[in-house]
Formats: structure tokens, sequence, C-alpha cells
């Protein structure tokens, strides 16, 4: 291998980005944006869920049941009706997800059983499971509430007995969504944007023509692969950087391991996606191709990477092929280090397979491009 060959590639390669301002700006705008947009805009928190509220008894009791919900945050009662088919009506067409019915003799529930029927929209099931779920909890402490109450003011307490649970949330005490979403939103974006870049890279070529220029040149193919390589992974680089530090300082995720370890495997993350786009460019003869093969490469691994479902839930053979995909890796790998801050030797099989599976791609792509035509 040449070096001055291989220097001469890479500056080519940079004039040619240089000049292509549209995808320039894309590579640097881009990861900002889809960060800036998926972390505001992926969340698996429901709250303040859209009731209506038929309340048949209209007394200080049943206001107080109705402000338990309201105070709760997760149901945010904004209609109130006058009969069931009204409510009914509210639910079908999507203004509230939740209808809650209190009988007209509620107020007698210290005294006797009280039926209260919370309606719900089973259409989108998240939703539907933290109403059912936060629904009966609400009820329930209501009841317990008022009924110490009532036997206190006769003297009277509930036995102290049972089992009582203690519970302590590791890693991400608050349960905060951004604090999981944001780091796979990191390695989300980084694939998607070196891939797409990439992809590109030798079919723009092809396609202008050039390539025979550079056949006719004694410039060897694994120097032109590595010499069109080496700016995309600066710039790769440089937008996981942009990327991190929005992470950090905007979005307040922060890093509880080894900063220096999520930079080498974010760098070794980086030339993984970047040998994938490469691969797609020496298959692809147009860029129309390119970007299908991207599209094909990228939906899949957001669906079966574990960005959105857990694996774990998975039929085995849907689970084996998300095995294969180098950003299921990656996400443990920043999940680990960011969230948990766990060291790389708990995560030493994550980074053997990722590392092996850049160089296999890089391999595969080199030993496929040829310098010639077809």
């Amino acid at each position: 291998m040449s070096i001055s060959r291989l220097f001469a590639i890479i500056k080519k390669e940079f004039i040619q980005i240089k000049r292509d301002k549209p995808s320039l700006v894309i590579s640097i705008v881009m990861p900002l944006a889809m960060l800036f947009l998926f972390g505001y805009a992926v969340s698996t928190e429901v709250d303040h869920i859209p009731m209506a509220v038929f309340d048949q008894s209209k007394t200080q009791e049943s206001r107080d049941f109705i402000n338990a919900y309201r105070n709760s945050l997760y149901f945010n009662p904004e209609y109130y009706v006058d009969n069931i088919d009204e409510l009914n009506n509210l639910i079908d067409t999507g203004k509230v997800k939740a209808g809650l019915i209190i009988p007209p003799d509620f107020s007698q529930y210290k005294n006797k059983m009280t039926n209260v029927l919370l309606k719900i929209d089973g259409s989108d099931p998240t939703t539907a499971r933290t109403a059912l779920s936060s629904g009966i909890m609400v009820a329930q402490y209501f009841s317990n509430k008022n009924t110490e109450e009532e036997l206190s003011k006769k003297g009277m307490h509930i036995p102290n007995i049972g089992i009582d649970l203690s519970t302590k949330v590791e890693y991400n005490p608050d349960l905060n969504t951004l604090t999981f979403t944001i780091p796979g939103l990191l390695g989300l974006v980084m694939q998607n944007i070196t891939i797409i870049l990439t992809a590109f890279a030798l079919v723009r070529e092809k396609e202008k023509g050039t390539m025979e220029q550079l056949i006719v040149t004694p410039i060897k193919s694994v120097e032109l692969m590595i010499g069109k390589l080496i700016p995309y992974i600066l710039i790769g680089y440089t937008d996981f950087l942009m990327v991190l530090a929005l992470s950090i300082y905007w979005f307040r995720v922060p890093v509880n391991g080894s900063i220096f370890l999520l930079l080498l495997l974010g760098f070794d993350f980086i030339i993984c996606a970047l040998a994938i786009g490469m691969l797609i460019s020496t298959a692809a003869k147009t860029q129309t191709q390119a970007m299908q093969g991207a599209f094909m490469v990228l939906l899949p691994t957001i669906i079966l990477s574990g960005f959105i479902f857990p694996r774990e839930q998975m039929p085995s053979v849907i689970r084996a092929i998300s095995d294969v995909i180098p950003l299921t890796y990656f996400l443990d790998i920043l999940r680990g280090i960011i969230i948990k801050g766990i060291s790389a030797n708990i995560l030493l099989n994550q980074i053997i397979i990722m590392t092996s599976m850049g160089f296999a791609l890089l391999l595969i792509a080199v030993l496929r491009f040829r310098k010639r035509l077809d």
C-alpha cells in the first residue's frame, strides 16, 4: 500500500465532500436534528390520559374521588357528561381514552360495596395498560385511605399484618424515559447517518463516470476503499462527539461509566456502520439502488435491535436475526456504560462480537470491490 496514493484519495474525497454542500450540511445537521426530534418525540411514558366522567352521584365524595384521579397525574378528567351515550361517543371519537362512571349511591361506599366502572379505550394497548393499572391503583388507594380514616374516627384501626414490600430501583431510580431513550438514540442516529453517507460513496463515482479515471491510475482497490472511508470516519466521529455532547449537556443524561471507553467503542461502532454503508455501495449500481439498500438495512435494525421493543420478548427466530445486527450490541454497550456505568469486562462479549462484525464487514466490502466496471 502506498501512503502517498492513499493520501491522494483522501484529499480527493474531502474535496468532493466539500463541493457537495447539501450532503455536507446533512452530515452535520441531520444527527443533531434527529436527536432533538426523536429525543422529544420518542417516549413510552403515558400520563394525563384524557378522561370523561359521568358523575351520577354529584356529591362531595364523588368529587373527591374524581380529584383523586386528577391528582394522580395519570388522568385528566376534562369532560363531564350527563349520560352514558355521550361518554361512549367521546371514547368512539377518540377525544378521551378513558371514561369514569360513578353510580348514584357512591356516597355510601364507606358502608357498602359500591361498583364504579372505568371504561378504557383498548385500541392503543400502551395507553390502555397504563390507564388500567393506574386506574385500579387510584381507586384502591382512595378506598383504603378513607376506610382507615373512618375506622380511626370510630377508634378502630386496621391491624398491621401482611407483607411490607420494600422496593429499590437501580440505575434509573426516577424511571426517567430520556435516561433510557437517549443512549439508544445515540446509536441509532449514528448508524443511520454513517450508513447513508457511505452508501453513496462509490455509487457516486460510478454515476459521474469518474470511476474510469481512477481505474487507469495505479491506485489499488484497497487504497481506494480506505481512502474513501477515512473522511467519512472523521465526519462520523465528529457527529458522534456532537450528539454525545448534546445528550449530556442538553438532555442531561450523565455518563455513569468510563467516558474513554465510550469514546473508544463509539469509534469502533462507526467503523462497523461505515463498513455496512461501503458494502451497500459496492453492490449498488445507482444512487437509487444505494438508497433502497440503505433502507433495507436501516428499517429492520430499528425494530429488531432492541431500541424500541425488548429483544427478550421476541420469538427465537426473530431474535436470532437481531443477533447479526451490530446496533444490537452497541445499544447494550451504550446503555451499559451510560446508564449502568459498567466496565469493559462485563461488556466483553458485546465488544468482541461488534468488533468482529466490523472487521468482517469491512473485509467483505474491500473484497467485493473490484477496480473495474461491470
